[in-house]
């Protein structure tokens, strides 16, 4: 048994995106004390490294902050938007957040203060170690882009991208472009670059197209799907990429140039000037851009044996709340928050106030009473 006399956290959140930063407010309404570790400089998630060319027009949605709504949709830069909204958020909340901190792995130890998870980075390049009783994962999916290793890539002349390394519209104008992928993605990337650049759509299967309006009912399905995965122990499907696709008005134009006309097959491997079928056809590209979706970033939680027989981390089941699925089974003081069926904007938020719940009451916090005014009821969904 290690004995230690150093700070022990009632709770640690890795990551400070929206999932995050939900996950510290409730954490703060339940007078859990807690870090945000963030590995970014600067406030903001994955939405500062966002491209330019990305307004809050063209998000596909974001959802709101506990007590603080999200930014309107407007002609704004989505990665100057959403920063600068978490930002204030971490301001006007007092967010207890560390910057820059690469958390490299997250291992457990019995000591004096019982059996506590050690948090394993670097801070302004320093090692550093801190000690926790919970942790709360919110670390997304933006830092494990799924890039294919596909024969002939260190051949080919031209430029690859991947959703994740997008440069933007001005980059690509009057280029000749492969979009790959089968997603929400690649369906805004050829919307974007149609009117300015010849692009060409393959995909490994068939679009899914969407034939009705998404409402409560379907995401419910889809949701519980995801949810029906995790607790098995699966690897997580996304959740956006599993309602369907559907053009909005800003993909209408490239829907008239015929973009989404007949994506061709995956070709067989990229080639000096361009791709190549099994046939031997080449098609002639400038770039290829890779709309090839995430993973999840969940590689420094190895050392807890957290994954099942089939690949993923299975996740405990909340009856009534397909969100909520957040504690992972096989070592339930880790609890993951933008993981599986919360792997979205609303669902991290969902998901942060169900963590929350939990971690107050392994750690057994008694939560302070609902500010003047307002009943308990409203201060927890709030």
């Amino acid at each position: 048994m290690r004995s230690t006399s150093v700070k022990v956290w009632d709770s640690i959140v890795v990551g400070a995106g929206q999932g995050g930063l939900s996950a510290s407010h409730f954490l703060t309404r339940r007078g859990v004390e807690h870090l945000v570790l963030d590995a970014n400089p600067a406030p903001g998630g994955a939405w500062q490294h966002r491209w330019d060319s990305l307004t809050m027009d063209d998000v596909h949605g974001v959802a709101d902050l506990p007590g603080e709504a999200a930014p309107a949709r407007s002609q704004e830069r989505a990665n100057v938007a959403v920063p600068s909204w978490f930002a204030d958020y971490e301001r006007l909340h007092e967010v207890p957040v560390v910057r820059p901190v690469e958390v490299e792995t997250v291992t457990s130890e019995t000591t004096d203060d019982g059996e506590l998870l050690v948090v394993h980075g670097s801070l302004d390049g320093r090692q550093r170690t801190w000690r926790t009783r919970t942790l709360v994962n919110a670390t997304g999916t933006w830092t494990r882009p799924n890039w294919p290793a596909y024969p002939g890539a260190d051949d080919f002349a031209g430029k690859q991208f991947h959703t994740a390394t997008y440069p933007g519209l001005d980059h690509l104008r009057g280029r000749r472009i492969v979009v790959v992928g089968a997603g929400a993605s690649a369906v805004q990337f050829l919307g974007e670059l149609a009117p300015v650049a010849d692009v060409v759509w393959v995909t490994r299967r068939p679009p899914v197209w969407r034939t009705e309006e998404f409402g409560p009912r379907t995401g419910l399905e889809v949701v519980t799907e995801v949810e029906r995965r995790v607790v098995a122990g699966l690897s997580p499907t996304s959740v956006v990429g599993a309602t369907g696709l559907m053009l909005r008005e800003q993909e209408q134009e490239a829907a008239r140039l015929g973009a989404y006309d007949d994506p061709r097959p995956m070709f067989e491997r990229l080639v000096e000037h361009g791709v190549q079928w099994a046939d031997g056809t080449v098609e002639p590209a400038d770039v290829v851009l890779w709309a090839t979706g995430f993973r999840s970033a969940v590689d420094h939680l190895e050392p807890l044996g957290l994954r099942g027989p089939q690949g993923g981390i299975p996740l405990e089941r909340v009856p009534g709340n397909v969100q909520g699925a957040t504690t992972a089974a096989r070592d339930r003081r880790v609890h993951l928050v933008g993981y599986g069926p919360s792997a979205s904007t609303i669902g991290a938020s969902r998901a942060a106030r169900q963590a929350a719940l939990e971690v107050s009451r392994q750690v057994r916090v008694t939560p302070p009473g609902p500010a003047p005014g307002r009943t308990e009821r409203e201060e927890l969904a709030s």
